[in-house]
Formats: structure tokens, sequence, C-alpha cells
């Protein structure tokens, strides 16, 4: 199979069924693209997740494109986003149309009863498999991705904790339907724009940036839409960035879903554009490398936090445990792919749900 077709449908069939937010999204393209297709090593996948991370904007989609580049080119770059992007904003759109229509969200929480044990599940084992490469036996390293996981828990922001534990792995490495105003399109266009180049970090950095420029400076929506629009990007598979489609559709229909989910997103395409070719270069500069080592764990550390997070959320009764340890050990032990595991969790959920 021509690898351009292989990148496609691998990230169309992540695009469907990633659920969980970035965490998820990483784990579950690790298990697709090291694990089972052999694409590249777990240092490489570490590398370009840790890149991922110090850019700004969506960090799972551009580890997607960066993915994509690697296994199939330019245009690899440009389908691997494509295709992991469209299927949530279609369908992120078709929730705004319910939404514009009726003014509530449609109710999922019985499919998500039983894919968020699953999600958790396969976030925990991509941490079993990434982090020994990340950590390289390495007391250092370790202390480091200690910290950054104590940081993350009291709530220092993502940036700052990866920024910050690359600068200490680089300086220790000597040792071991409202009414709103019609809103123009090209308006719209450059204000998700600006927030795709300017947010880092977790789709609760995404939040206080939409609040800024679309609540309070511009008045475009209201605190109510805006949390109804997170919500749909929570719960939808893939980004958590299409709330931005979320919204467009709410400010300007179809053509607004377009265009703001482009301009989002189109600023992370770029920078993984120009700085892909960098990677290779930077990891063989011994004080490059040691800044990416401690940025890899610090990137490792705030995923174990989240499935943390995740977790308290998600694992509240004996059903849901149940299905976290059997998801579990189908992952690890006999290499399930997640997209079944989802599946599963899923028809859990529905059958829950009717009891």
């Amino acid at each position: 199979m021509p690898p351009l077709v292989e990148v496609a449908l691998v990230f169309l069939r992540l695009g469907v069924t990633a659920f969980g937010g970035p965490a998820a999204h990483v784990a579950m393209m690790e298990a697709e693209v090291v694990q089972r297709r052999k694409w590249m090593t777990r240092e490489r996948f570490l590398d370009l997740f840790g890149a991922a991370n110090l850019i700004p904007g969506p960090s799972s989609s551009e580890l997607a494109v960066f993915i994509g580049w690697e296994r199939a080119g330019a245009l690899g770059l440009v389908v691997a986003g494509v295709c992991f992007v469209l299927p949530a904003a279609l369908i992120t759109a078709a929730l705004a149309e319910a939404y514009v229509r009726w003014h509530e969200v449609p109710r999922v929480m019985g499919v998500l009863y039983g894919i968020k044990p699953v999600i958790i599940a396969i976030v925990v084992s991509a941490l079993v498999a990434l982090a020994p490469k990340a950590l390289k036996s390495s007391p250092r390293l370790v202390a480091i991705a200690v910290l950054a996981a104590i940081a993350s828990l009291l709530h220092a922001d993502a940036i700052v904790v990866l920024a910050g534990a690359g600068v200490l792995s680089l300086a220790t490495r000597s040792i071991e339907s409202r009414t709103y105003a019609l809103v123009p399109l090209p308006v719209l266009f450059a204000t998700f724009a600006k927030i795709g180049a300017l947010v880092f970090g977790s789709g609760y950095v995404l939040l206080a940036f939409l609040r800024d420029e679309l609540v309070v400076r511009h008045a475009w929506i209201d605190e109510r839409t805006l949390i109804d629009a997170v919500a749909v990007g929570q719960v939808t598979p893939g980004p958590v960035f299409t709330t931005a489609t979320f919204i467009g559709y709410v400010l300007r229909g179809g053509p607004g879903a377009a265009v703001a989910t482009i301009g989002i997103f189109l600023p992370g395409f770029a920078l993984v554009a120009i700085i892909r070719r960098y990677v290779a270069r930077i990891r063989q500069s011994p004080g490059a490398s040691a800044f990416f080592d401690g940025v890899n764990v610090a990137s490792l550390a705030l995923m174990g936090v989240v499935a943390l997070d995740l977790g308290r959320a998600a694992i509240v009764d004996l059903a849901t445990c149940a299905v976290a340890i059997v998801a579990f050990a189908l992952v690890v032990r006999l290499r399930v792919n997640a997209t079944w595991l989802v599946l599963g969790g899923a028809l859990v959920g529905l059958l829950h749900g009717r009891s």
C-alpha cells in the first residue's frame, strides 16, 4: 500500500475514534505508528512529540502532521492533518446545527460512560511503553519527570513546565442559534488564526484564549455558548480545537465553521512544516539533545497527570473500573487495536444506559 494511502487511512480512523483529548490521541498514535506499524522508533516518536509540545497550536494535531511528513513527505503532512481534523470538524458541525436548532447539545453521556475508562487504559499503556525510552534509566531524568508532574499537579502552566524541564535538563546534563452580529468571515479567520498561532498547552488554555477574544473583546458570543462549544470539543473524537468549528458554525453557519476550523489549525501545519527538518539536526547537538530529553520526560509527566485527572472522572464505579482493567490488559498483552477498544467501550456504555 502506498505510504500516502496508509497515512490517510490511519489518521482518518483516528479522527473518528480518538476520544479523550490530547493525551489519549498521543497514546493511540504511538500504538499505531510505533508498536503496530513500525513507522518509527519510540525515540523518534518522543522527539516529534516533544517538538509538537514546544510550538503553539493543537499538539496532538501537530504530532499527526509531523508523523504524516515523516511517513509520506510534504503531501503526507497535509493528508495526515486533514484526515485527523476533518472527521471531528464534521461531527462538531453536526452538533452545532443541533445546537442552533434546539439550543442544546444531544446527550452522549451513555456512550462516554464506557469510552472514558478505555481511554484511561490506552493512555496508561502508552506511558508504560514510552517511559523507558524517555527516562533512559537516568535518575536525573526521573527526577525531572517527578518535578514536572508535581508542577502540573500544582496547576503550573504546561508550556512553563515543558520549557523549565528542558532548561533544567540542559543545565544538569553533566550530572547524569443565538442572535449575534454578523461577523465578517475574514475577521473570523484572522481571530482564530491568531488563537491557533498563540495557544500552547491543553484545551483549558484554549478556553482562556477563546473567552478573551470572543466573549470579552469582541462580544460575539456569551459565556454559556462558549462553555457549550468547549464541551462539544471535549466529547467528540479528534482534536479539542474543533471547538472553533462549533463557534464558527454558530456565528456564520457552514462557511463560518470552515473558516474558523482552517484558521485555528493552519498555523500548526505551517509551524510543523517549518521546524520539522530541524528536529533531527537539533538532536545532534549535545546541548539541544539534553534540552529535548527534559522536554520529553516532562511531556510524559504531563500525560500522566492528565491520565490521573481523567481517571478520577472516568472510573466512578466497579463497572468502569472493570472496563479500564480489561482494556489495559487487551492493549498491553494482546495489542488489540485502540479503535476496537473504543467501540467496545461505547457499546458497554450504551448497554449500561439501557439497564
